[in-house]
């Protein structure tokens, strides 16, 4: 299969591009390499590839990017929870009027499987129980609340404390940030084409991806790639709240053999199938800063800071079971393992740095 993917050059583009030709895939990758995010092409992209610099948001790009292509996987995206509302602009630019210029394209080039990355961010906070109202939605985290060290969220009908869940793919959409409410809209337009096309399209969901070429030192990192630029530079990671939230780490070589799998799963065409792309066994915050510490050598210890970022959600915990079913995806690497790599593994300089 012939099979573009864009944002080819990033973090997990690179991943993907990479288990699709593994895999015997004829793979062009799509990237603007945009001078804020990278200095040229980076090292790790073989100087054989069909790559093609260009922008998501360029319908002529786009469209000569598309020559001869049966499938999309769309990585390309602004990334990050966004720093301030100076950034609403930009992610709406970068992640909506993007995927709307290339679904567009798609149309035109009869081009009619799509893989799209999507996000845990789009469901808010995760999945709540409460002893006395069962299934509950809580409402953002009150600043008031976060200042004082009250960082559980709890019950909007009574104000219990609540039991977290796992949470499924039919879960109600609560965008709580700008990204967040970016990846929303690109599924909903996704699924607008997949309607009006006939086309195949599936929502990788994905869970909190960590693993080489992360990008180090920015506003927009990851988590993980924060606590190792502070350990790379004898800092130690600054935990926020209590430590205690609770995520799932996936490395990012299951994230790309989950790509794989849903480019080759049966065609559901005219509907959009949205999948949660998770280890299935989550770990809090503090943990993670722990292992990478550990893994690093030990002599730095992680510092829990009180500190809090208003939009960031206390627990998401997903459920990998309709991945599992549907597309036979489970993901291999395991925490210990994955974190004691990653605490020495390559990262991606910023923007200016050289080899980039």
């Amino acid at each position: 299969m012939r099979v573009l993917v864009t944002g080819a050059a990033g973090f997990i583009g690179s991943h993907v591009a990479e288990a699709m030709r593994a895999a015997g895939h004829e793979v062009r990758g799509f990237d603007s390499l945009d001078p804020a995010v990278h200095s040229g092409k980076p090292r790790y992209i073989p100087n054989d590839t069909d790559f093609t610099v260009g922008d998501v948001r360029d319908p002529a790009a786009v469209d000569r990017a598309l020559d001869g292509a049966d499938a999309v996987c769309h990585q390309a995206a602004m990334v990050g929870l966004g720093v301030d509302l100076s950034d609403l602009p930009a992610y709406t630019d970068v992640n909506v009027t993007g995927t709307a210029v290339l679904l567009a394209a798609m149309g035109r080039r009869g081009v009619r499987r799509l893989v799209l990355a999507s996000s845990m961010v789009v469901y808010g906070e995760g999945a709540y129980d409460c002893a006395a109202d069962g299934r509950v939605r809580p409402l953002p985290r009150a600043a008031a609340d976060l200042e004082a060290g009250v960082f559980e969220p709890r019950c909007p009908e009574c104000g219990d404390v609540l039991t977290t869940s796992t949470v499924t793919e039919d879960a109600p959409l609560d965008p709580r940030n700008a990204y967040a409410t970016s990846k929303v809209a690109q599924e909903h337009l996704a699924a607008n084409w997949a309607r009006l096309t006939g086309g195949s399209a599936v929502a990788l969901r994905y869970h909190n991806v960590y693993g080489p070429r992360m990008p180090r030192d920015t506003p927009y990192s990851g988590v993980a790639a924060i606590f190792r630029s502070c350990l790379e530079n004898g800092m130690p990671p600054r935990v926020f709240e209590d430590g205690g939230q609770c995520r799932d780490f996936v490395h990012v070589r299951d994230v790309a053999a989950c790509n794989l799998a849903a480019l080759g799963a049966a065609a559901r065409g005219g509907e959009l199938c949205a999948y949660n792309v998770a280890s299935g066994s989550p770990h809090t915050v503090g943990e993670m800063a722990s292992a990478l510490a550990a893994g690093f050598g030990g002599q730095i210890e992680p510092k829990v800071t009180g500190e809090y970022r208003l939009g960031d959600v206390r627990h998401i915990v997903a459920s990998p079971e309709a991945a599992s079913r549907d597309l036979g995806f489970a993901a291999r690497v395991g925490f210990t393992e994955g974190m004691a790599e990653f605490a020495r593994a390559q990262l991606r300089d910023p923007a200016g740095a050289a080899g980039a």
